[in-house]
């Protein structure tokens, strides 16, 4: 299992050691703060809760986390050593120098820095081409992006090696070839920042007006487009060029006082903060930490089923996931037949759960659903076939809830096929939590002709399969829940 150091166990350090330790890696953290342990204990626990429900298929078992007084102790054997210190050049210079001197030649040596470029950081280092910008975003284990600024000090083969990490991670890794201060999105938050600074001391808005211009309209929009494409689009069909015509004017008119910073006096601190506690202030910090998870959860999972933006980025990182979760393939990549074959294997994710905080009913039918399309899958009603014309439709369904799952909760189905024969397809699902079987479902289903919409046999190929199936399973007993209608408890 590889390792990685976190140097620094702050918000973003933390944020660093959940992404590497549920993807997978051994975590090694050093800080002297004798909080540190506990602080990233509570940012674990929140990943642990979001992170994991991004996936539809399960991540990596978990690294092991440790917590070291020394630096030799916590780079050993490390291939990623993150720094997360204080924005302050001189301690990232001492860290460096005391890092160069214990930790391995060939490890990434990344710095969380939003300001510094990496010829500022490699100055007086004895490897500098080990030292770049890793620059990411909080909460880290959730946004994928990472500003990885490099010099010409940096080899290709480092680069690559960093980019090959940032992306195994599930993560963007946005090269910056050529240095600039604070990089480049933050010269864009920068830029939002100091206008919004002006609306509030001019009395424009307040602080919750401002965000709410943000999170109600062009926020989203950015989030799944970006500036330029977002203003191609603005553009019609004429396109990027119409609009920069149309637009263009706009430019040298006086609508911001962008380059103009007003002073930090003390009046305006206080205005901003009293603004900032009325509007947030009936929230914890940890509350509005899983409110923002529980919505970035769910935008991105609804980004994911467009395939698009950063859903697009997960569903890749899903696909590079799933052979080694052992969902891929048909009948022949089965290691055994005569037990009831996995079909689902996942966590729990924050959209799934209700009201009563755990896993929804409609998502029971949800989950069993996608294990009914996998065996389908797994006997040859897959993609293509459904496209040339047959398809099984489901006649009925009878799903006991047995016990509970909550976020985050690795919930997997294992499903017996009790008849596959002609046109019948009857399964039988049992979901488990651990050993724990949490429900079952059952399933009837028929196969059908998409053209005449009228049950008619499969494939023979899909008979075999089936026979193969049924052959194999023929020593299973027969569920005793099987069949049976809604009963009250005894």
């Amino acid at each position: 299992m590889t390792t990685a150091a976190i140097i620094g166990g702050g918000v973003i350090g933390g944020g660093w050691a959940a992404r590497f330790l549920l993807n997978g890696w051994n975590v090694r953290v050093f800080d002297t703060d004798t909080e540190a342990e506990r602080k990233i204990g509570e940012v674990l626990a929140n990943a642990r809760r979001s992170l994991p429900g991004l996936s539809d298929v399960a991540l990596p078992p978990e690294g092991r986390l440790s917590f070291h007084d020394d630096l030799a102790g916590a780079v050993e054997g490390a291939i990623w050593i993150q720094e997360s210190v204080p924005e302050r050049l001189e301690i990232k210079h001492t860290v460096f120098a005391a890092l160069q001197a214990v930790c391995e030649r060939d490890a990434v040596i990344g710095s969380s820095t939003s300001g510094f470029k990496p010829s500022q950081l490699q100055e007086g280092a004895a490897r500098p081409e080990q030292i770049m910008v890793a620059h990411p975003f909080n909460p880290v284990y959730l946004l994928p992006l990472i500003e990885l600024v490099t010099s010409p000090a940096n080899t290709v083969g480092m680069i690559a090696r960093a980019r090959e990490v940032i992306t195994c991670l599930g993560m963007y890794p946005l090269h910056l070839r050529k240095e600039i201060d604070a990089h480049v999105a933050d010269r864009f938050l920068e830029a939002v920042w100091r206008e919004a600074l002006w609306l509030v001391k001019d009395g424009i808005a307040t602080t919750e007006e401002i965000d709410n211009a943000i999170r109600y309209g062009f926020g989203i929009r950015w989030a799944q487009m970006g500036l330029f494409e977002t203003y191609r689009v603005a553009g019609g069909e004429a396109g990027m060029k119409h609009f920069m015509a149309q637009f263009g004017p706009a430019l040298k008119w006086p609508w911001t006082k962008l380059m103009d910073v007003p002073e930090f006096t003390d009046e305006l601190v206080d205005l901003i903060a009293g603004q900032s506690d009325a509007q947030s202030g009936a929230h914890s910090i940890r509350e509005l930490e899983r409110i923002r998870d529980t919505n970035l959860v769910g935008m991105i999972r609804a980004l994911k089923a467009q395939d698009w933006g950063a859903g697009a980025l997960l569903n890749t990182h899903d696909a590079g996931l799933r052979p080694a979760a052992g969902l891929a393939g048909g009948v022949d990549a089965l290691e055994d037949l005569s037990q009831p074959i996995l079909t689902l294997d996942r966590a729990v994710p924050l959209d799934w759960t209700d009201y009563n905080g755990h896993m929804t009913e409609s998502r029971y039918l949800e989950a069993f659903a996608h294990s009914t399309d996998r065996f389908m899958e797994i006997i040859g009603c897959d993609a293509d076939y459904i496209a040339s014309g047959g398809s099984y439709f489901t006649a009925e369904t009878h799903i006991r809830h047995l016990d509970e799952a909550l976020a985050g909760d690795r919930i997997a189905v294992r499903t017996q096929m009790l008849l596959g024969q002609g046109k019948k397809l009857h399964l039988f699902h049992r979901m488990m939590k651990g050993d724990t079987v949490i429900a079952t479902g059952e399933h009837f289903l028929l196969h059908v002709s998409l053209e005449t919409r009228r049950p008619c046999a499969p494939s023979s190929e899909i008979e075999a399969a089936m026979a193969r199936i049924a052959a194999a399973q023929a020593a299973l007993a027969y569920p005793d829940e099987a069949g049976a209608a809604i009963r009250a408890p005894g």
